[in-house]
């Protein structure tokens, strides 16, 4: 079986290497870019999107090589494949956001007809299918809101993704930890052209598919056989994308903006400004904050409830001072 994961890895990163520049000379040749526009976008030139389709397409091929599927894992795979071909499509500029939400929950009603869900069998079916479809498509989205730096939303891709290998490991849940190492390989094989200065982004296609496919990912495991609160686990794993997503929410409507209208809100716009407007140095630290937040999660599966209650409290208060310390960071309006 370990044979099997770093085998894995090693061809998905493979795949990412040979593939991405494929896809970006693609993406260029059919106009498929992301154009600067001075204010959001401040790259000098146009940059080549696609390259979630090299991630995707080096994840499909690698774990399609190494393991074989169960039906609830071949669920996660069509309803994760729907996802990305939606962001596919999104990329070539011809669908609205309400499209793109409806074509989610038609991939969340995929997993729900396989019976993955939250795991929180005390609720009733339909109150579980609302938190899945709430968890679902708000982390699709908060990935996708995320990829608005190089190297931004792929480098959180890995660090989530290798706190859910482990707690895969630790649960002895084999094809979920295939799906982890697929996706940490080709993330790291992408990132050799889109850490900064990137050449190429994820796209719609790549980050809807990153969102999704780790928080079904999180949705299949056991976090409570220790610890009851376990369940918040994830929550700090993917807590970066998440207080973003918050975040931006809030700042929209207090401005009077819609909130899938771009705007200079995010949490990491605003540290780059008080980092002097350095993407490495502001990336670096976002990195910091979500390795610390996934390590927490990882220890709270062995910690007693009280504990877990003081950290959750602590955790949420430190990451509240510090929104309101960036909240006061004078942005350019969009």
């Amino acid at each position: 079986m370990l044979i099997r994961l770093v085998l894995g890895f090693f061809l998905a990163f493979l795949f990412a290497l040979v593939g991405t520049p494929m896809a970006r000379e693609a993406a260029l040749r059919f106009g498929v870019v992301d154009n600067p526009d001075g204010m959001l976008k401040q790259h000098e030139q146009p940059v080549a999107y696609l390259g979630g389709l090299a991630v995707f397409i080096s994840f499909l091929l690698s774990i399609g090589m190494t393991f074989e599927f169960d039906h609830e894992l071949l669920a996660l795979l069509l309803a994760s494949t729907i996802v990305a071909t939606l962001g596919l499509i999104d990329d070539f500029g011809v669908l609205t956001p309400r499209a793109k939400v409806l074509g989610q929950m038609v991939a969340v009603f995929v997993l729900f007809k396989a019976s993955v869900t939250v795991n929180l069998v005390v609720l009733p079916w339909w109150a579980r299918l609302g938190i899945t479809v709430l968890w679902l498509v708000g982390l699709s989205n908060a990935l996708n809101l995320m990829d608005i730096m190089d190297g931004l939303a792929s480098g959180l891709g890995v660090i989530a993704a290798t706190f859910l290998l482990v707690v895969a490991i630790l649960n002895g849940r084999w094809m979920v930890a295939a799906f982890t190492v697929a996706i940490i390989g080709a993330l790291l094989g992408f990132l050799r052209f889109n850490f900064s200065p990137a050449s190429i982004y994820l796209g719609d296609c790549g980050s809807l598919f990153l969102g999704f496919t780790l928080g079904a990912l999180a949705m299949v495991m056991s976090y409570t056989e220790h610890n009851p609160f376990g369940f918040l686990a994830p929550v700090f794993i993917l807590a970066v994308p998440i207080v973003d997503t918050g975040f931006v929410t809030l700042l929209r409507l207090r401005a009077g903006r819609r909130i899938y209208h771009g705007s200079p809100d995010h949490f990491p716009l605003r540290l780059r400004k008080k980092l002097g407007g350095n993407i490495t140095r502001t990336v670096v630290v976002v990195y910091a904050v979500a390795i610390l937040l996934g390590s927490l999660g990882v220890l709270i599966l062995f910690l007693d409830p009280q504990t877990t209650l003081i950290i959750t409290a602590l955790t949420v208060v430190i990451i509240s001072v510090g929104l309101i310390w960036l909240a006061r960071v004078p942005m350019e309006s969009h």
